[in-house]
């Protein structure tokens, strides 16, 4: 059966306390000091970070729980991603700059990003970015590659059918849900690796098993898609 791709968005908001780390903690772990605790102003690390992996490895959920954690503290950041046509000027307002799926910018966003960049770095603002590749094999202008290859890299790896499965039964239990290896295999199988839509598509069949007064199985599953 052809694997389907389920992009969907956490309801929640992803944040990097609800990052499962498993082969990636040391990224979790830079990410974490570098926005503090939120308890006493943080001067965030002007030095640039940067992600790369597959997709479904993590990266956009990190840059979103940046985004998210600088929020809490009452900063703003500017956050510049493929699907944004026309980037805005920077803004000195910002705490940080966020650039996700790097690999894929246009030359008009790749203008813009460096911009960013440089302003960032002129006012000591910190850089967090993610892309596909490591910074070497980025199909980007020179000046902007080289620039986001400069501070901390960190790659990514996709957690595995095991650790996702564990992180998926945990879960569920803490829901009280019982989730039989049959459903897990199919939900593990038939959508996207990304563990953040896996999770999302377990709250929402939480939701319609409660509504229907069902058992989450297969054909709920199935019943759930067909009746979005």
């Amino acid at each position: 059966m052809k694997q389907l791709a389920l992009d969907i968005g956490l309801a929640s908001g992803p944040t990097l306390a609800g990052f499962f780390a498993g082969p990636n903690e040391p990224a979790l772990r830079h990410l974490m000091l570098w926005v503090g605790d939120g308890r006493s102003p943080t001067v965030h690390s002007p030095v640039p970070t940067y992600l790369w992996g597959e997709g479904g490895s993590g990266k956009t959920h990190l840059l979103e729980g940046v985004r998210a954690a600088l929020k809490e503290q009452g900063a703003s950041a500017g956050w510049l991603h493929p699907g944004i046509a026309d980037p805005p000027e920077f803004d000195e307002r910002w705490g940080a700059i966020l650039l996700d799926d790097v690999h894929l910018y246009t030359a008009v966003q790749q203008h813009a990003a460096f911009n960013w960049f440089v302003n960032a770095q002129s006012l000591q603002r910190g850089v967090v970015a993610a892309g596909a590749v490591p910074p070497a094999d980025l199909p980007l202008r020179e000046d902007l590659r080289t620039r986001l290859g400069w501070g901390h890299v960190f790659h990514l790896q996709v957690l595995s059918e095991a650790e996702r499965r564990a992180v998926l039964r945990q879960a569920a239990d803490s829901r009280g849900v019982m989730l039989s290896d049959e459903v897990l295999d199919y939900m593990l199988h038939r959508f996207s690796r990304d563990l953040g839509s896996l999770m999302e598509l377990l709250t929402q069949l939480d939701g319609y098993a409660l509504q229907t007064q069902r058992a989450i199985t297969i054909p709920l599953i199935r019943s759930m898609l067909e009746n979005e």
